[in-house]
């Protein structure tokens, strides 16, 4: 389980990975969440992670929505790695996609800003602002202060954001045994165990976990 942590954090902004991930709470119409975020790239931190990838996942219900503001993003949808700029506009990931999104190749760019945002759903587990404070406040747990990581800590994270680590695109079902063992793991493993999705340090809005 994890313990609360101390972070730097605010109602509207999120500082993680040492000063290279800032993320902006935005407000836009008919979305569940909205916020900007920004790499900067040439960051001691996102170098030393510039060979690993986020884990691919999927969104059941919901859609989610990428549009590059400033600089370049890599996108991987069901396989086929995109990299994003200003001119692509807003990239939309239907649900049941198979997608991450990661810092594009080094090529001494500077900073990449994005404005990343969900559809508004009727479903009780989607993503919204704590999942991604929460999220970004873990990987910093991880990868900056050396903790191990938990894989029923994760996937408890991404089942009460509706979300689910996708396994191997050749495995028959997978998306199917995907959802199931994530829901599994999550609320039955990780309950039995105490594990929580969301930590109070680490949420940018805490009263979003109790409404």
């Amino acid at each position: 389980m994890v313990e609360e942590t101390d972070r730097e954090c605010s109602k509207h902004l999120v500082i993680t990975f040492d000063g290279a991930i800032y993320t902006t709470n935005l407000n836009l119409p008919n979305r569940a969440f909205s916020a900007e975020v920004t790499f900067y790239l040439q960051h001691h931190q996102l170098l030393k992670l510039e060979a690993q990838k986020p884990p691919l996942h999927f969104h059941p219900y919901q859609e989610e929505y990428i549009e590059v503001t400033q600089g370049r993003l890599a996108v991987e949808v069901d396989g086929k790695e995109r990299i994003l700029s200003l001119k692509d506009g807003v990239l939309a990931v239907k649900p049941w996609s198979r997608h991450r999104l990661y810092p594009p190749p080094n090529h001494g760019s500077q900073v990449t800003k994005f404005i990343l945002s969900g559809a508004m759903t009727e479903e009780q587990y989607r993503l919204d602002k704590l999942f991604f404070s929460n999220w970004y406040a873990y990987q910093d747990r991880i990868f900056i202060h050396g903790a191990k990581i938990s894989l029923i800590q994760v996937m408890s994270m991404f089942d009460a954001a509706g979300s689910y680590l996708s396994l191997p695109q050749w495995i028959l079902w997978g998306y199917t045994l995907s959802h199931v063992l994530g829901i599994l793991t999550a609320r039955w493993v990780g309950g039995l165990l105490g594990y929580q999705p969301y930590y109070r340090d680490w949420s940018s809005d805490w009263n979003l976990v109790c409404s």
